[in-house]
């Protein structure tokens, strides 16, 4: 049941960040300290995030501007051209508040697939830190008067974080340890296993190696 009363007012700050230590896939968890004010009190929490990268607020060298020129274009043109980018959608369940917070941590699926923007952006960066922007929604059920109500997270419930390159980079290392993986149109696929068979070669690195050889 929706009421029309003022529901408590919902503050998230996004503290750290961690790789998932035991996860089917790559997996990034980001603490967040959800904070309400007022005398209701927050049963429990849904809330689903949003998270962009804010590309544009941070610096990159000559390397990084040549690499990045298949996401944002020529450097020359970034005046217009560089701009935040969706990387994940997240969704949490929160428990209930105790003396006006409580802990939670946002789970992010990543992957290694170069057809993935995100992925493309944060496996250009050489270092440094990834500004990241969670936009909020959701539901807060809490207790007032005795009786359980529900609210909408409002609209402008946001949160800034600043995440190391190296977290994501160090995560992708473990799951796929000196490797990165290519999709190809199965044609394709099919084209340089042929030429694999006929040139005798034994592996797929040998493959490419030699056709960017010319060989």
């Amino acid at each position: 049941m929706t009421t029309t009363a003022c529901p408590p007012a919902l503050r998230v700050t996004v503290e750290g960040v961690e790789a998932a230590e035991f996860a089917a896939v790559p997996t990034l968890r980001f603490h967040a300290r959800l904070d309400s004010t007022g005398p209701a009190e927050i049963r429990s929490l849904d809330l689903h995030a949003q998270i962009r990268i804010a590309a544009a607020r941070r610096s990159y060298d000559d390397e990084a501007r040549e690499r990045l020129a298949e996401l944002f274009g020529p450097s020359r043109d970034w005046g217009r051209t560089l701009r935040g980018l969706l990387w994940t959608h997240a969704t949490v369940r929160a428990p209930a508040f105790h003396d006006g917070h409580c802990a939670a941590e946002i789970p992010v699926t990543c992957t290694y697939d170069f057809d993935v923007v995100a992925t493309k952006y944060l496996h250009t960066l050489p270092g440094g830190e990834v500004p990241l922007e969670f936009l909020f929604s959701g539901t807060i059920f809490y207790l007032e008067d005795g009786l359980l109500r529900a609210a909408r997270v409002p609209w402008d419930t946001e949160a800034e974080f600043t995440m190391p390159v190296r977290v994501w980079k160090d995560l992708m290392d473990h799951y796929f340890p000196g490797s990165a993986w290519l999709r190809l149109d199965r044609s394709v696929f099919d084209r340089l296993y042929a030429y694999r068979v006929r040139n005798t070669l034994t592996g797929w690195d040998d493959v490419i190696s030699a056709l960017l050889e010319g060989r």
